[in-house]
């Protein structure tokens, strides 16, 4: 029987090149978003997969994603942690965030992840599965976007590794932590653009493709658990 993985935020960017690497791989892959209907539902049926559609900040949605999948596959092997939100404020402006944007951040980038986990933990140990929580460089390195992001990924990161303790051996949980990538979202970020490529020694933002590719390797990796792997191009040797 194939193995089936869940991608939230999978409708484009890395999460759609995510879904596109472990269909590639053999898996039944369960496409999500939250807007983005039209593209879900066409990647899923590119891939031969299933279309989902939640808003992860509403606390029941993100709750019932996993049992949907559940219902239309019967099992899952994989759950990818990948959609998330950032806030469209100056990187240093810590008069830009209300209280209210830390908790629609907050609710999407580390609530949502910790209750697609927990629904997903029966299925995850009856088939010896693996979580893997895409989060940020500035997630581990205290600069390069606001506060709250930055916060939420590092919690997520943390998060990561308590549940890798808590659930080895039967479920495998880890964290990929990309610096910039290359997607439409980041086009008009010009100036972290110059930054990655005069600072990086890879000399270039990272494409959808590159984490999608250290996903699956770290799915497909059966000792590896716990860790929060960078993938910033070197940009933290400098």
């Amino acid at each position: 029987m194939r193995k089936v993985a869940l991608v939230t935020g999978s409708a484009s960017g890395i999460g759609a090149a995510t879904a596109r690497r472990l269909a590639a791989d053999g898996m039944t892959v369960a496409v999500h978003s939250r807007s983005s209907r039209d593209a879900g539902v066409a990647l899923a049926s590119e891939l031969g997969g299933s279309y989902h559609q939640a808003d992860l900040a509403d606390d029941a949605a993100a709750s019932a994603l996993v049992p949907s999948v559940l219902a239309e596959h019967g099992r899952l092997d994989v759950l990818v942690n990948n959609a998330g939100i950032s806030w469209p404020v100056p990187h240093a402006d810590l008069d830009g965030l209300t209280a209210d944007d830390w908790r629609r951040l907050l609710d999407v980038n580390l609530i949502a992840p910790w209750l697609l986990c927990t629904a997903a933990l029966p299925a995850l140990r009856a088939s010896g599965g693996s979580i893997v929580n895409v989060t940020s460089h500035a997630g581990v390195r205290p600069k390069g976007s606001s506060v709250a992001y930055a916060a939420s990924k590092a919690a997520l990161n943390h998060v990561t590794k308590l549940l890798a303790a808590a659930l080895g051996p039967s479920v495998r949980v880890n964290a990929v932590a990309p610096g910039l990538v290359d997607t439409p979202l980041t086009a008009p970020w010009t100036a972290a653009q110059e930054l990655w490529k005069s600072s990086s020694p890879m000399g270039r933002a990272a494409q959808p493709a590159d984490v999608a590719d250290l996903i699956s390797a770290v799915v497909h990796n059966s000792y590896l658990t716990g860790e929060v792997i960078l993938l910033d191009g070197g940009l933290n040797l400098r």
